[in-house]
Parts: C-alpha cells; sequence; structure tokens
C-alpha cells in the first residue's frame, strides 16, 4: 500500500499543508527561544569569569612578592615559601571558585535552554502528531480500496455508502436528492461524495448519466 501524505481535495490538501507549515514553524520558534535563553542566560558566566581573573591577580601578586622577597638572607626561603601559600590559599581559591561559578552557570544555561525548546515542542508534537498519522494512515488506505471506481458495481456500492452513511448536510453539498439520485441511477455526485469525505479526489468516468 502507498503512502499518501496528503488529501487529493485541493481544500483540504491546502488546509493539512497549512497547519504542517505551521506546526514546523512553531517547532522552529520553540528552538530559537531556547538558544535565545541560552545565550542570555550564558552570559552570566561574565561574574564568575571576573571572580576567577581576581583570584588570579591576587596569586600573582602574592607570587611576584614571593619572588622580591626570596632573595633576602636568613629568612629569604621562608617568607618566599609563606607568600606562595598565602597566594595559594586566597588567589587560588578565589580563582578555583569563579571557575566553579562558570560552570554551574554554563550546566543551567544548557538546562534552561533544552526545557524552553523541548517542553513545548513534545506539548505540539503529542497534539499534532497521533491525528496526522492516522490522517495519512486513513487516506493511504482509502487510496488503495477506492483505486477502482470507474467499475460499475463498485460505483454503485460508493453511492449507496454516501446516500445511507453520510450525515443530511454533507450530502446536500453535492446534490439536491440524494436519494432519487441513487435511485435513478446518477451517481456521480454520491461517489463524489464519498471519495472527498475519505480525502481523495473523485476522476471522471466519462460514462453517460443515465436518466
Amino acid at each position: 500500500m502507498a503512502t499518501r501524505l496528503y488529501p487529493s481535495v485541493p481544500a483540504r490538501r491546502n488546509a493539512t499543508i497549512l497547519r504542517d507549515v505551521m506546526c514546523v514553524l512553531l517547532i522552529v520558534f520553540f528552538c530559537w527561544c531556547g538558544i535565545k535563553t541560552y545565550q542570555a542566560v550564558d552570559k552570566l558566566t561574565v561574574f564568575g569569569t571576573a571572580v576567577s581573573d581576581t583570584g588570579t591577580s591576587i596569586q600573582k601578586g602574592f607570587g611576584s612578592a614571593a619572588s622580591a622577597v626570596g632573595g633576602l638572607p636568613l629568612v629569604g626561603d621562608q617568607l618566599k615559601n609563606a607568600l606562595n601559600d598565602a597566594g595559594s590559599s586566597t588567589g587560588g581559591n578565589l580563582s578555583s571558585l569563579g571557575q566553579q561559578g562558570n560552570d554551574q552557570v554554563h550546566r543551567l544555561a544548557l538546562l534552561l535552554g533544552f526545557l524552553i525548546a523541548l517542553l513545548p515542542t513534545i506539548v505540539v508534537l503529542i497534539a499534532v502528531l497521533p491525528r496526522r498519522i492516522r490522517q495519512v494512515r486513513s487516506i493511504s488506505a482509502a487510496d488503495a480500496v477506492l483505486s477502482n471506481t470507474a467499475d460499475p458495481a463498485i460505483r454503485v456500492i460508493l453511492a449507496s455508502r454516501a446516500a445511507f452513511g453520510l450525515p443530511y448536510e454533507v450530502l446536500l453539498r453535492y446534490t439536491r436528492d440524494p436519494f432519487a439520485d441513487l435511485a435513478a441511477g446518477r451517481y456521480d455526485a454520491l461517489v463524489a461524495a464519498t471519495l472527498e469525505q475519505a480525502g481523495l479526489r473523485a476522476k471522471p468516468t466519462g460514462s453517460a448519466v443515465a436518466a
């Protein structure tokens, strides 16, 4: 059975294509919102970077001071080690804290970006995709079953199905007197009603209409 993605009736085909396009545009919009959210939150890493840079500067300052006093007699080595330790315990810890903050902000930005993009996309797909799949299956099955509408016996069945199965307000869109058409053998309008309700366009048969 061949898969038919869209109805062959122009109005229904256009409506289906429009809904598909709107669904895709919504998903693209949600992805764009997710990216923008990630970028906005990720900018907060500037604070962690400032803390990390400050810690690095402090550590370098203590390192410079340690180098300066390292050559002093007797206490030079002790002062140098003490200043290096002080630089590591203050500036080093501050730099590490800033980097940790940056890592947490990055993770938060990714999480929020994914949530903003993914959650509404899932909602749209849950609302649209199952119905769209059912429509494709229904149209494809109808196309396979109703492939030989030129057969007179099949046309009688399709016309009867329309006359006795479709709502009256639907029948009146195709013919003013569906039962008189069925009794008189005028099947074209009734067959068209059956096909179009299944999403298929009726093909002209070229046969004469019974009087």
